[in-house]
């Protein structure tokens, strides 16, 4: 399995279109912070804006994707004379229809929704992420064109609004999320996505590491995995992914011991062993300073 299919399976992440924006020039809607391990998205098909997190201000343009992973308040504002107006809503069976409170021709066409994901690995994914994720898909005309096929399926349900809408649209934003993870171009801080590299040699260990996440993933076997030097391959793989080899192996074996905890029967002192921790304390430090829980603790939450 690839590895971005893979940490989406570990995840298991819920996704949810909660708004179609039609707004008009000289508008400002807030998004308040919505519930813990929520993650907003926003997807503009159409004109122009700008969103406003913390101290990013984000110009976006037809194409351009922003995820939120850390669930932050933030602002989308469209230009225009005169005063910021507010917004009015119009609730549906499956969404919400969001307008400029009073008269104007609509600008921008924006859809909006969140992802929700447990404490676990979809929680040690997101945190792993920039804050703020923003992806331009209309800068090359393969993302482009697979972010217009999947927009106009996302119109195309959300106008006829009928039995299962809320599910389709809730399966499209999933797909949403996939493109964004395999995407490495264009996120706005210099942070990589280690979810996305570009270097095959890359994307070829974190699919072996992924694989068994316990086996032996010393930077001297990956050197010689790749036919790198030690020090070639720790560059390199630091300029792919944003990240420290030794901190991506303990994030992937934390995500996998998760997913044990939940689903299987293994004692905690087993899962450590299973996904490479060399003892039981060690395991169970690292988990809690991952996730603010012992694994004991995990456990006993995801089964009540």
């Amino acid at each position: 399995m690839d590895a971005v299919s893979h940490l989406i399976r570990l995840a298991r992440v819920d996704a949810s279109l909660d708004k179609h924006c039609l707004l008009s020039r000289s508008t400002a809607m807030d998004v308040s912070y919505e519930s813990e391990r929520t993650a907003p998205f926003h997807v503009l098909l159409e004109g122009t804006c700008q969103l406003q997190v913390g101290a990013h201000l984000l110009e976006l343009r037809p194409g351009d994707v922003v995820l939120i992973p850390g669930g932050e308040p933030h602002r989308i504002i469209t230009s225009g004379p005169g005063h910021l107006r507010g917004i009015a809503e119009r609730q549906g069976n499956a969404f919400t229809t969001t307008l400029t409170d009073g008269v104007g021709t609509p600008v921008i066409d924006l859809f909006c929704g969140h992802y929700t994901f447990g404490p676990g690995a979809g929680a040690i994914l997101f945190k792993s992420l920039p804050e703020p994720v923003h992806i331009s898909f209309g800068e090359t005309p393969e993302t482009d064109a697979a972010l217009r096929m999947l927009s106009s399926l996302m119109r195309t349900e959300a106008a006829s609004e009928g039995e299962g809408t809320a599910a389709i649209l809730s399966s499209l934003s999933s797909i949403l999320l996939t493109m964004i993870l395999r995407t490495a171009r264009g996120t706005t801080t210099d942070a990589a996505l280690w979810t996305a590299s570009a270097n095959t040699a890359i994307v070829r260990v974190i699919e072996r590491v992924l694989d068994n996440p316990g086996g032996d993933w010393s930077i001297a076997r990956m050197s010689r995995l790749t036919s790198m030097s030690r020090a070639t391959f720790i560059r390199q793989f630091e300029r792919s992914t944003g990240t420290t080899f030794g901190a991506f192996v303990t994030r992937v074996r934390l995500m996998v011991a998760a997913d044990l905890l939940q689903t299987t029967s293994f004692t905690v002192a087993g899962v450590a062993a299973e996904v490479g921790f060399k003892s039981e304390s060690a395991f169970s430090r690292a988990f809690r300073q991952q996730t603010g829980s012992t694994p004991a603790r995990f456990r006993r939450a995801a089964g009540a």
